[in-house]
């Protein structure tokens, strides 16, 4: 299987959910070996200077995975558009921005599908890096706990657990294996979601400035606010699937495994890849010369 990135440039506009400011967002093609970047286009000298992704760059987890490199220059949310690239098989790509937030748009992953399929996606000719977990490795803290296992694959497990009445109608655990089941089908729609009563205390703090009901499912003390209602019956795990395969994607490369998670976030998530990454017997860098070696669950989209 070979590298990937987008056929051409494609640009779109949107809010930052936390910061509330207007966003230009531009995803550009990349060359081989080039990785996940991201520029502020707004900032100049160092802080303005292409950012490599690195899990360890990951510094501000405080409700999204934000970039916080040691200029200061910020990337704020970018887990929803790291799903997208992640359920593409984007490699190569180079993200610029001119805010310090990724556009929150709907509130889930569609739109960034959407803006990816309107490029295309090329193969590019360099052979594709994956990691293949050998061994389980855990984090727990705090009651909540994320693991990778061996798999010949790559699939997602979520148990969330929220003390409202809402989450007591719908079921706390999801499952997708991604040889058999599809990203845009089971998982792209889920949205954000977030509760009144912590509005004013994230405001006081600075986040959720651009949130609303057209990009977030809101609940109240007893229910779900948006008109429409929820877009699955089990939304809200299945957004916290969306978010954790964003965030584990910010690594730079497809993982062959099995990650399950319970109450799992962002901090959490992180946590893994970086115990992952410190533990050179935990991991091994593969190649696949030719497709039919490569497992099912890496061939969910086509390219061009």
């Amino acid at each position: 299987m070979k590298q990937r990135t987008l056929a051409k440039t494609i640009t779109a506009t949107g809010v930052g959910l936390h910061s509330g400011e207007r966003v230009s967002l531009t995803i550009n093609p990349a060359p081989v070996h080039y990785g996940i970047a991201f520029r502020r286009t707004d900032l100049a000298g160092a802080q303005g200077e292409v950012i490599k992704l690195h899990p360890n760059l990951i510094n501000d987890t405080r409700l999204s995975s934000t970039i916080v490199t040691e200029h200061g220059t910020r990337v704020g949310t970018i887990e929803h558009i790291m799903s997208a690239l992640a359920a593409y098989g984007v490699d190569n790509a180079l993200i610029e921005l001119n805010a310090p937030e990724i556009p929150i748009m709907d509130g889930s992953s569609l739109p960034f599908i959407f803006l990816l399929q309107d490029a295309g996606i090329i193969e590019q000719n360099a052979p594709k890096k994956f990691i293949r977990i050998l061994k389980t490795v855990e984090v727990q803290e705090a009651g909540k706990w994320v693991k990778f296992e061996p798999y010949d694959g790559f699939k997602v497990a979520l148990t969330i657990e929220f003390d409202h009445p809402v989450f007591n109608q719908s079921p706390p655990r999801f499952e997708i294996d991604f040889a058999g089941q599809s990203y845009i089908e089971e998982i792209a729609r889920a949205r954000t979601f977030g509760f009144m009563q912590e509005v004013e205390f994230m405001r006081k703090n600075g986040l959720g400035l651009g949130g609303n009901l057209s990009n977030a499912i809101v609940i109240d003390e007893t229910d779900v606010l948006n008109p429409d209602g929820l877009r699955y019956p089990d939304e809200f795990v299945r957004h916290k699937i969306l978010d954790a395969i964003g965030d584990l994607y910010i690594v730079g490369h497809p993982i062959i495994g099995a990650f399950e998670g319970y109450k799992s976030g962002h901090a959490i998530n992180n946590a893994l890849l970086r115990a992952i990454l410190a533990d050179e017997s935990s991991f091994e860098w593969v190649e696949f010369g030719e497709n039919e070696d490569t497992p099912n669950a890496f061939f969910g989209v086509e390219t061009l």
